[in-house]
């Protein structure tokens, strides 16, 4: 195979919310439908591509998949950082997987998501896009989405550890021996 890249892929759910105060959580919250986002974020670029689905399932995923096999550059690896989602790890993942011998899984620990970039992006899609809005269609909801990533990807930018591994692993250390009984 080619060279290799990290692809950092977990996928998110985004309600639909109509508020008369467009607070976050109010009381007149009123929930009209869901829908799901799958992301993969080039931690070498920072490139964005997503897929939008109504459905969170195998198939779902796997037309993800697919629409990245056909965007992603040939004659690179894909290396997935993924969470433990069943979505990720069913018997048509593996065997598309199978199929495309440059992609490769990957999965965090459970309860590491902050450990995954792509985790970033979705903060901030959540934070300057979707937590005050106000969407009263999934088709507006979705534009809103897809409107993020095209201006998200006009200007990428990886995102940068500001720590090192050294850094993170001595304040775990640190809040670690603060717990009663850990025992780490």
């Amino acid at each position: 195979m080619g060279s290799s890249r990290i692809w950092r892929t977990p996928s998110r759910s985004a309600a639909i919310r109509s508020s008369s105060t467009r607070s976050a959580t109010s009381h007149d919250y009123l929930r009209h439908g869901i829908t799901s986002l799958f992301a993969a974020l080039d931690v070498a670029t920072g490139q964005v591509y997503g897929s939008i689905h109504r459905r969170h399932r195998a198939a779902e995923f796997k037309k993800f998949l697919a629409k990245l096999d056909s965007q992603v550059p040939a004659e690179l690896d894909v290396h997935l950082i993924c969470d433990n989602y069943a979505t990720h790890k069913t018997a048509v993942i593996a065997k598309w997987l199978g199929a495309h011998p440059r992609f490769h899984m990957h999965f965090t620990p459970t309860y590491a998501s902050w450990l995954n970039q792509v985790e970033r992006w979705f903060a901030l899609l959540t934070d300057k896009k979707l937590r005050r809005g106000a969407h009263r269609s999934i088709y507006a909801l979705e534009k809103d989405i897809r409107d993020w990533i095209s201006a998200w990807n006009e200007n990428p930018e990886p995102f940068a550890w500001t720590k090192t591994a050294d850094e993170i692993l001595d304040r775990l250390a640190s809040y670690i021996q603060r717990i009663p009984g850990a025992g780490y």
